[in-house]
């Protein structure tokens, strides 16, 4: 299990952009909300990097009270899944690497599917994938955490206009793919009574490797 992924991931692969206060540290807002502490900090530095009304989300291996200065959100146990072996082969979809000039499209997107936080540059986290149908992008994925070792399978949406073509098994199969190329090994978070995510997500040869707990933090 990753047993702490965003702080991991913030001494790692998102390290380059990462803020820090004392004990605590953030990815850069325009990228994301995730956030942790160093082992034996103090939380109540997290309050000097957010702005009134910000949220703050923590994975973390137990669920945590607020720090100073926040109030819970939603807290909830993820399930937590990491391949060792991709399952099956490469789909028959057309996709193609995301950029800068998709930004707002890929935003849109995120709003209408809601596939986790979503952010300005959240796109310049990895190469997302996209499916487009006549200019119009109607599934992406690609890759946030950043641990050493792993890259997680994130983002992953499929428009409602779109659903039951089984574009997001492929580009999750395409994304999972990459990162073992690398060397890396792929993992993800899906809640645990999506269980159509769970499903596809096995047949792709993902299994369950931890149930960490999911914080958000409303700064006051």
């Amino acid at each position: 299990m990753l047993a702490r992924p965003v702080w991991q991931s913030l001494h790692a692969g998102w390290a380059g952009r990462a803020v820090r206060h004392g004990s605590a540290v953030r990815l850069h807002r325009d990228f994301g909300p995730f956030a942790a502490v160093d082992p034996g900090g103090d939380p109540a530095d997290l309050a000097a990097l957010a702005n009134a009304g910000e949220e703050l989300w923590l994975v973390e291996p137990e669920p945590l009270p607020p720090p100073p200065g926040f109030a819970l959100t939603r807290q909830g146990q993820l399930l937590q899944m990491a391949c060792d072996g991709l399952a099956g082969s490469a789909r028959s979809v057309t996709a193609r690497v995301l950029g800068d000039a998709d930004a707002l499209a890929m935003q849109a997107l995120a709003a209408v599917t809601r596939p986790g936080p979503f952010h300005a540059h959240t796109h310049r986290l990895s190469d997302f994938l996209g499916v487009e149908d006549g200019g119009r992008l109607l599934a992406m994925a690609g890759e946030r955490m950043q641990p050493p070792g792993h890259a997680e399978v994130s983002g992953v949406c499929t428009h409602p206009d779109a659903q039951g073509r089984g574009l997001a098994a492929a580009l999750s199969w395409q994304i999972a793919a990459r990162i073992v190329a690398r060397g890396q090994r792929p993992f993800l978070h899906v809640w645990p009574d999506n269980a159509h995510a769970v499903a596809l997500y096995q047949r792709l040869g993902f299994a369950e490797s931890g149930r960490p707990w999911l914080s958000l933090y409303t700064k006051l």
